[in-house]
């Protein structure tokens, strides 16, 4: 078929784009696409906002099929993807012709990664990923780093611990530690106690949250900068800005300048392993089975965790750390037909596919056996580290953290799950858990129920 004989995207009626406007985009957006924000987060999980966008693009899939379907915002073209396949298409089909690179994206990322991959285009792009595959070892279940990385997490773990005893775990006890275990791996054991290089990345992050209204804060990123750079010359090599040292990159390629991301990410992942928590603790069997995984091991050494792995995976399901995948045209495609020109913004909102268009039953249950099965691979709808080219390069090194965090905690301490949102076996699973409010009873031994 050729261009002359295709038709456009079908369009959504005005109403209806009212509503994705309304249910779907705005609320991700006012949540905080690059730093979360607690009040919001707070609001969305009593209004259920969350389970409203879902099930507003669940009611279109019915009434208008598979699509894509055609809307405006702000005057930009956007495809609203609604099908598994076509989610699999854009992603494998990334970054050509379907660049990460958005307009949107590379204005709220240029605030603390100017030369981050994910926002760079061409022979840049390329190379900037090449490097951060190699520092990250992203095909490697357990990193190079990863005895060091055990140590430190466990070294954090422990006072994490102990002070849960006596206060409770929260995500305030929980992430002062987590954040001193990142950066002891990312930076080096000189930076455990410099919160004001995560916190001042987390200033950045809320600017981000409002890139396309302010101005960058180039003052501020360039101290962050500095402040990095130092870290990273003086880093070993048992700290992933270590692995930096020694690779030979093309001009231009700033291996340091991709640092910035690995820290953004672990936010995120921090927020999934203390989900993760809530989610076995509402689980017992699931839980018994994370316990008879490291029952006797040497968990001082690293420890591949394929089933707490796999619970992160699920979580991570339930609840995307990336609510919104976005994707732009840089060439005029043809989709069934219709033709959709270059600088469309193909825009996927992962809950709505994780829940609602997965190929099997538990859209709304906590099931990680459906990552050590094969069920997961086999599903074009699931995509929580996203896939194909533009797949976090991070990914195996998220999950050697946050499981060895898990094991740590759970290895000799139990844990009761004491906030008004608990996700439980045999009730479907809440589209949203705010994980700023969580709190668990903590205690010495496993007789906590």
């Amino acid at each position: 078929m050729t261009t002359t004989e295709t038709t456009t995207l079908p369009g959504l009626r005005p109403a209806d784009q009212a509503r994705v406007v309304a249910r779907v985009l705005l609320p991700a957006v006012a949540e905080g696409l690059v730093q979360r924000r607690p009040s919001v987060m707070a609001l969305a999980e009593r209004l259920r906002a969350d389970q409203a966008a879902v099930d507003t693009l669940r009611e279109l899939r019915v009434r208008y099929g598979r699509g894509p379907l055609g809307l405006r915002v702000t005057g930009r073209s956007m495809a609203l993807l609604l099908d598994p396949d076509d989610l699999a298409r854009v992603l494998s089909e990334s970054p050509e012709p379907f660049t990460p690179a958005v307009l949107e994206k590379r204005r709220a990322l240029e605030q603390f990664q100017p030369h981050g991959s994910l926002i760079s285009v061409g022979p840049e792009r390329r190379e900037r990923r090449r490097v951060n595959e190699l520092a990250l070892e992203t095909e490697r279940p357990l990193h190079d780093i990863a005895p060091a990385a055990v140590r430190r997490i466990r070294e954090e773990a422990a006072t994490v611990r102990k002070r849960a005893e006596a206060t409770g775990l929260t995500w305030d006890v929980f992430a002062a530690g987590w954040w001193r275990s990142v950066r002891r791996l990312v930076l080096g054991d000189a930076a455990r106690a410099d919160r004001r290089i995560t916190d001042s990345l987390a200033g950045l992050r809320t600017a981000a949250n409002w890139s396309l209204l302010r101005p960058t804060r180039r003052r501020t990123r360039a101290e962050f900068l500095r402040r990095l750079r130092r870290y990273a010359a003086q880093a070993g090599d048992d700290t992933l800005v270590g692995r930096l040292h020694g690779l030979d990159v093309a001009p231009g390629t700033d291996p340091v300048g991709q640092v910035p991301h690995w820290l953004f990410a672990f936010d995120a992942a921090g927020a999934a392993t203390l989900r993760t928590l809530a989610l076995l603790t509402g689980h017992p069997g699931r839980l018994a089975k994370s316990r008879a995984e490291f029952a006797g091991a040497d968990l001082s050494r690293p420890h591949p965790l394929r089933y707490l792995r796999a619970c992160v995976l699920d979580a991570v399901r339930l609840w995307p750390t990336t609510p919104l995948l976005l994707r732009e045209s840089t060439l005029d495609t043809v989709w069934r037909g219709a033709l959709v020109p270059a600088g469309t913004a193909f825009v996927a909102h992962t809950p709505y596919f994780h829940r609602v268009e997965v190929a099997g039953p538990y859209g709304d249950e906590f099931e990680p056996e459906i990552w050590l099965d094969g069920r997961a691979e086999r599903d074009p709808a699931l995509a929580p580290f996203s896939a194909g080219p533009a797949r976090c390069p991070g990914e195996n090194l998220v999950l050697l953290t946050a499981s060895t965090w898990l094991a740590a905690l759970l290895e000799d301490h139990s844990y009761r799950l004491d906030s008004p949102v608990r996700p439980r076996v045999g009730e479907p699973i809440p589209a949203t858990l705010n994980h700023f409010p969580l709190r668990f009873t903590a205690q010495a031994g496993s007789a906590l129920v």
